[in-house]
């Protein structure tokens, strides 16, 4: 088997950074042989940063051939579309979260890559934050005790760095699916779900305090798991200077575990020995996470390793976004699997 994955970045904006620098720093078996974008000196600049091909079209990169998958990392109602035209021409796919914006189209693209045969994985970095790995240990090493409750807070003062654009695909609510919840959102909703087991139902409240967004730029949620915890959920974006909030709380019979705030990150344990915190770790932070995220797909393509975490995964998070969706509309508890 080939020892090196060659591999299209298919959108060059904000998270294909991410993506890059964590080629760069962790993965050196992918080597990027070409980057597409419609905005021809985008993917000039990341194709003279990895000595790539750059095209202006998936269409005329598919053509060139030069590659054996592609990052898809494009707005969200854009997912569908492109992925089936990769599938059919019979390459691997890392697509970026969500799946796609609708159910229907996320069975759309699973049925695709079963037809096609080839590696599919979803984006979803969260599972690879190295602050929420080093939590799960935690959790299943017993140092929590039985969980009672957490809460998850996606709150974070506006940044323009995500909405580069002249018209932001993310203030779009038929682009982006939604607001926060569907979007980022996912990245607080995934690890709940690492440590907590599956989401049952949701009940929650949105607003709309961010006005140039069209969908939700708040949401107040309760979680309740099939295991029958309880977790809280905030999601917050506002153009508002924020105080500090940590990110992820978990509460045991034995202690208490706290995922700071900010992209820097951090862990710490509050016990019955240590009551002013005990930190676990050195901060690593969101950036962290792509390239353990990339060096999974790589792994998967090149040696047949199971995915850490495979597609049908992420239908989980988007279950729970619509289901917040439905839940603030009806203003009762709805079933996030029924």
């Amino acid at each position: 088997m080939p020892d090196t994955l060659r591999l299209a970045l298919l959108g060059c904006g904000a998270i294909a950074r991410y993506h890059l620098d964590g080629i760069k720093e962790q993965v050196p078996r992918i080597q990027v042989s070409a980057t597409i974008d419609l905005d021809q000196a985008k993917a000039e600049q990341f194709a003279a940063e990895t000595g790539a091909r750059a095209f202006t079209s998936l269409e005329e990169a598919l053509a060139w051939g030069g590659f054996d998958a592609v990052d898809i990392m494009l707005p969200h109602d854009l997912h569908e579309r492109c992925a089936l035209q990769v599938f059919a021409a019979g390459k691997h796919v890392l697509l970026e979260k969500p799946m796609a914006p609708t159910l229907e189209g996320c069975a759309r693209i699973l049925a695709a890559a079963k037809e096609a045969g080839t590696v599919f994985m979803v984006a979803e970095n969260a599972q690879y934050w190295p602050e929420i790995v080093k939590a799960r240990e935690v959790i299943q090493s017993g140092a929590l005790g039985e969980i009672i409750t957490a809460r998850a807070a996606f709150v974070c003062e506006f940044d323009d760095y995500w909405y580069q654009e002249k018209k932001p695909w993310r203030y779009q609510q038929a682009r982006n699916g939604g607001g926060i919840a569907i979007d980022g959102g996912s990245h607080w909703i995934r690890p709940l779900r690492m440590w907590l087991g599956e989401i049952d139902e949701v009940v929650a409240v949105t607003a709309r305090p961010l006005a140039e967004m069209e969908g939700e730029s708040l949401v107040r949620a309760l979680f309740r798991f099939q295991s029958g915890a309880v977790a809280g959920f905030d999601a917050m974006m506002v153009a508002t200077p924020l105080g500090p909030e940590p990110w992820w709380r978990v509460t045991g019979t034995k202690g208490e575990l706290v995922l700071d705030g900010a992209f820097g990150g951090g862990v710490r344990l509050y016990d019955r020995e240590h009551r002013q915190g005990r930190a676990l770790m050195e901060p690593q932070g969101y950036a962290k996470s792509f390239g353990p995220e990339l060096a999974d797909f790589a792994r998967a393509v090149l040696d047949g390793k199971p995915l850490d975490a495979g597609p049908e995964q992420a239908l989980g998070e988007l279950r729970t976004a619509l289901a917040i969706y439905r839940s603030a509309s009806a203003r009762q508890w709805e079933k996030v699997w029924g």
